[in-house]
C-alpha cells in the first residue's frame, strides 16, 4: 500500500468507517515540517503494511476535514482506531513517537 492523498472528504470518511487503524496527516504543501514528515510516513507505511492505513489531508483543499478534526497547527497527525480518534500529535515528532502510537493500536487489531 502507499500513503493515500485524500482528494475528497468522503474518501477519509469511508476509510474511517471501514475501521482498523488509520493514521491521518493533516498538513499543507507550503508547510516545511509537513514536507519533512512525508518520508517518515512513507517509511511507516512500508513497516506497518496492511495493518495501518495512512492518509494525507491537504488542509488548504479540504478545510472542513481539518475543522472537524480540530486541527489548530500543522502538521497534525491523528491516529484513529475503529473510526474513533485515539491520539493527536501536533507538530513534527520523531518517528518513534508515531511508531509508539501505531504499535498500541495496530497490535490490538491484529489479535
Amino acid at each position: 500500500m502507499a500513503v493515500i492523498n485524500t482528494e475528497h472528504a468522503d474518501t477519509l470518511r469511508l476509510r474511517l468507517r471501514e475501521g482498523g487503524t488509520v493514521l491521518v496527516d493533516y498538513g499543507a504543501p507550503w508547510c516545511p515540517p509537513c514536507q519533512t514528515l512525508l518520508p517518515t510516513l512513507e517509511e511507516l507505511d512500508e513497516e506497518y503494511g496492511s495493518s495501518v492505513t495512512i492518509l494525507k489531508v491537504n488542509c488548504d483543499v479540504l478545510p472542513e476535514l481539518a475543522a472537524e478534526a480540530g486541527v489548530m497547527g500543522l502538521p497534525t497527525v491523528i491516529v484513529y482506531n475503529g473510526g474513533q480518534p485515539m491520539e493527536k500529535l501536533v507538530g513534527l515528532r520523531p518517528k518513534s513517537a508515531y511508531q509508539g502510537v501505531l504499535d498500541r493500536f495496530a497490535a490490538a487489531n491484529s489479535r
